[in-house]
């Protein structure tokens, strides 16, 4: 029983115990079960809240007997990524820094999503400060891919990931500055977005004006991607960023969209300058012409914002220093990856952030200029395949070695440089049985049709459950 309730989308959770066709407590239980059964080898969640989430499913159930008004994410037991603070439950941050620090306030993301009924059972794990496109830290090791335990989930969400593809629980909070998102969802089989900034308010970050990091949620569909953004977004006093959507409700629009009819899609194999492996672009090539089966017009494009790699990176430097400022003492305690970013954001100077700056604008406007021919922009979310779980990062594609350690998530990064929301879906699997992402990129505010189209994706490639789901 408990394997067929967590093959149940969320959507599908959330009506049954609205019915009263399912107790909040069972459907506990069947994650801990699974957890249980599947965690121990991939390592994804690295804190139980049992004994919380168990006294908050009993809530949730007497709240649905006694017939109270609950939220769309009633007695769904979430994970939350262990960057992100939750009150009364561990926050590592993936730090030894932080190994026992239990925040006394939840993050506003995770207010609200508890808000809307969803109980906080995992943290999920994360490298050091969301710090690294391989889930791995000193304090609790690597996580591991479902599809292959050999393989990276890549980062930094990868245990939200790896913890939504195996049904541990059916929807994640992840955060996304680089592809923290995107390309874990990617590797994992599984959707994920990166909301516009704004959407969803990023207090108690350090950096109350940043437009890169953002939370977004990970879930085993679009259908449930939408359903849980639209319990993370809105207008919050506590981010001067925040915004409210021009949008009603995102689950609104993904459930009413059936087909791409009058869709203008573009797909571009490499808008980053680096490669990409020759299979997945053939996947990601084939998934976007066979929209014109749904109605879409699709054009394949040369689109090359290549030139936006360096300001990524001198901006990615001062925002580590900014975001570290406190810590920047104890920067010896820090493991390797997260040492070596704030060293290297201590060189970024002014001539380098106001170069960086003038880049940066030009290449939104090639982004503007592109969605004024198109409604949507496809590409591959990662150039490569899952690499090797004791591998740091990938260092070459298709023989080309990369110029930095960062420089693979390029087609990723291109987009949080420029403010614009993305997504990723699979789109179909390699000859040796791994997941491929397609990245579906849009102007601002467009969350709804990226998922839209995802829907359509998914529909037309259905990948199926790994092996360790």
């Amino acid at each position: 029983m408990s394997n067929d309730l967590i093959r149940k989308s969320a959507s599908e959770l959330a009506a049954l115990i609205k019915s009263r066709a399912l107790s909040p407590v069972e459907l506990l239980d069947a994650s801990l079960a699974t957890i249980a059964r599947v965690n121990p080898k991939l390592n994804a969640i690295v804190t139980l809240a049992t004994d919380q989430a168990r006294d908050a499913a009993r809530e949730a159930e007497a709240a649905v007997m006694r017939g109270d008004a609950v939220g769309a994410l009633h007695g769904l037991p979430i994970g939350v990524k262990d960057v992100t603070r939750t009150g009364g439950i561990r926050t590592t941050f993936g730090s030894p820094l932080f190994k026992d620090f239990v925040p006394n306030e939840d993050a506003e993301a995770v207010r609200r999503l508890k808000a809307a009924g969803a109980i906080v059972l995992a943290k999920t794990n994360t490298p050091e400060f969301a710090c690294g496109a391989n889930t791995v830290n000193l304090v609790f090791g690597a996580t591991r891919n479902p599809w292959n335990s050999a393989l990276s989930p890549a980062g930094s969400s990868g245990g939200s990931a790896v913890a939504v593809a195996t049904g541990m629980v059916p929807l994640a909070q992840g955060t996304d500055f680089g592809c923290s998102i995107r390309i874990p969802a990617a590797f994992c089989g599984i959707v994920g977005i990166r909301p516009t900034p704004g959407l969803t308010p990023n207090y108690p970050m350090p950096l109350a004006w940043d437009p890169g990091q953002v939370h977004g949620p990970l879930a085993r569909s679009a259908e449930d991607a939408a359903l849980m953004l639209d319990a993370m977004i809105g207008f919050s006093r506590l981010s001067p960023i925040s915004v409210a959507p021009p949008w009603a409700s995102a689950q609104v629009e993904v459930a009413r969209t059936h087909d791409a009819m009058g869709l203008r899609v573009a797909y571009a194999p490499d808008i980053a300058g680096i490669g990409v492996d020759a299979e997945i672009d053939n996947i990601c090539r084939a998934t976007a012409m066979r929209l014109r089966d749904a109605g879409a017009t699709v054009d394949e494009i040369q689109f090359d914002v290549s030139d936006g790699r360096d300001p990524y990176q001198a901006w990615r430097g001062a925002w580590m220093v900014a975001q570290q400022f406190e810590n920047v003492a104890r920067l010896n305690e820090f493991g390797e990856n997260l040492m070596g970013n704030v060293k290297r954001g201590l060189t970024v100077t002014t001539l380098d952030l106001a170069k960086a700056e003038q880049t940066r604008q030009i290449v939104f406007h090639r982004f503007r200029t592109l969605f004024e021919r198109y409604d949507l922009l496809l590409t591959p979310a990662a150039p490569i395949r899952p690499f090797l779980v004791e591998q740091n990062f990938p260092t070459e594609i298709n023989g080309r070695k990369f110029e930095n350690y960062v420089d693979w998530i390029a087609p990723a990064f291109l987009v949080t440089l420029v403010s614009l929301p993305a997504g990723s879906v699979p789109a179909g699997m390699t000859s040796d049985g791994l997941p491929v992402g397609l990245q579906i990129v849009a102007p601002r505010f467009e969350e709804p049709r990226i998922l839209s189209l995802a829907k359509i994706v998914q529909q037309m490639n259905p990948i199926g459950w790994p092996p360790e789901g």
